[in-house]
């Protein structure tokens, strides 16, 4: 090209959660039955949307024919309103329909957000991080992105003084991302923590952005939303219906801002992605439409109910399975679907292999990892010699050894075997050499 036409950041866009699929289709195609433990996909997974959320997307589907069409550029009013009045019942900070702004998904949101941000601001996000952010933040920044630690030792917690470290001695920190209940790690953020870190962005004129994708999937510890401590200092709450209907195919995400009023830079900001959402001139219509019908239906608290019961009692299957496994750190998830082990320090090394039967698939493993991180070496060995297909911390902006799994095996005796399988594979690769 007569010009470079590549974007600088174009180097930071990177998912392991799905680019780990390459090497899996590739083992498969070899022969190895793949278990794909990777993505965070209830309805891919076996999660059967109940009867009576289906009846009423097809009653819009059937009888509303504004469902077809396109909706006000911040989404449904009736939608926003429904959703500020919410919000304000539960007390915390107040908001308005016009506070809420709806995307095609958080992923269109997390992209928007991070785009539209001044290329020299910096968000600081939790390590390990989830690659949507990551990679957004680090691609809108051309750098790798900036990020606090999550202690494994301290039940996942945020080291808050490391936070306060980054944010004194990077002056171009502008937020902090908080992603509660957290993935990779399943961890909530006790009120405690979520105070520290906005007393840190009001003590630094900073605002907070929190993912709250997860917040009715809660089976320990107690879900602190950010409207509940944000005070006067500004944020933006991520939400939407992908995890706990589940209905990721919707695409149905939102923002909810809190003070923007309070700080000029800030409301300008916002007002940027109401402006760009506008160039787009909508998001999808028929899930906002649902929303509301969906969240006052009286079977709605007892379905959560049921999916946080069901989530609660694989989290305590992992935490048994792994409790004596000396070499790692598996603490026991409270929230979303999502459980990390962290190989302790010195535990793996390149010289570790599992047995592998087939010829052609063994070849193909010992290509790979040549070079490649220990927790990505642990990974493919793990793919070749049981089909478990997990991904490793490294592919998620982290510097600890580890890996994610999901929660969202349906059978729950088929879901503690896996375990076992993954404990076994463990054990025997620490002791392989």
């Amino acid at each position: 090209m007569r010009n470079n036409i590549v974007h600088p950041g174009a180097d930071e866009l990177t998912y392991e959660i799905r680019e780990i699929v390459a090497v899996g289709e590739r083992m498969q195609k070899m022969g190895v039955p793949i278990r794909w433990e990777n993505i965070g996909d209830p309805v891919a997974k076996g999660q059967v949307v109940p009867e009576w959320i289906k009846e009423i997307v097809a009653d819009l589907v059937a009888n509303d024919n504004s469902s077809y069409g396109y909706s006000p550029t911040r989404g449904v009013f009736a939608t926003r309103e429904f959703l500020a009045g919410m919000r304000n019942a539960e007390g915390g900070a107040q908001i308005t329909p016009d506070d809420i702004l709806f995307f095609n998904g958080l992923g269109d949101a997390i992209q928007t957000s991070f785009l539209y941000l001044h290329p020299r601001s910096r968000i600081l996000g939790p390590n390990p991080a989830y690659p949507t952010y990551s990679s957004a933040e680090g691609a809108h920044a051309d750098a790798r992105h900036l990020t606090y630690r999550l202690l494994p030792e301290k039940g996942w917690q945020p080291d808050l003084a490391d936070i306060r470290n980054k944010v004194q001695y990077n002056p171009e920190i502008s937020g902090i991302l908080i992603i509660n209940p957290d993935n990779p790690t399943g961890v909530v953020y006790t009120r405690e923590t979520l105070e520290g870190i906005v007393a840190i962005a009001r003590e630094f004129d900073l605002f907070v952005m929190s993912d709250e994708i997860y917040a009715n999937i809660v089976y320990g510890g107690d879900m602190v939303p950010l409207s509940q401590v944000v005070g006067d200092v500004p944020g933006i709450a991520f939400k939407g219906l992908s995890k706990e209907v589940p209905w990721p195919g919707a695409r149905c995400g939102w923002i909810e801002v809190y003070n923007k009023e309070r700080d000029p830079t800030f409301a300008r900001y916002m007002k940027t992605l109401v402006d760009a959402k506008m160039l787009e001139v909508c998001s999808t219509t028929l899930p906002q439409k649902a929303l509301p019908r969906i969240m006052s239906d009286e079977r709605y608290a007892p379905h959560l109910r049921e999916v946080a019961d069901e989530y609660a009692r694989k989290a305590y299957v992992f935490a048994e399975v792994f409790q004596d496994v000396d070499s790692v750190i598996a603490n026991k998830p409270q929230g979303a679907f999502y459980a990390s082990v962290v190989f302790k320090d010195g535990a793996l090394h390149s010289r570790q292999t599992l047995p592998i039967q087939d010829e052609q698939v063994r070849s193909y493993v010992e290509e790979l990892t040549p070079g490649i991180p220990d927790d990505k070496r642990f990974v493919y060995y793990l793919m070749a010699a049981t089909g478990i297909t997990v991904v490793p911390l490294s592919g998620m902006n982290s510097d600890l050894v580890g890996f994610r799994i999901t929660l969202l095996e349906p059978d729950i005796v088929v879901f503690g075997a896996v375990l076992e399988t993954l404990r076994n594979a463990i054990e025997h690769y620490i002791a392989s050499a």
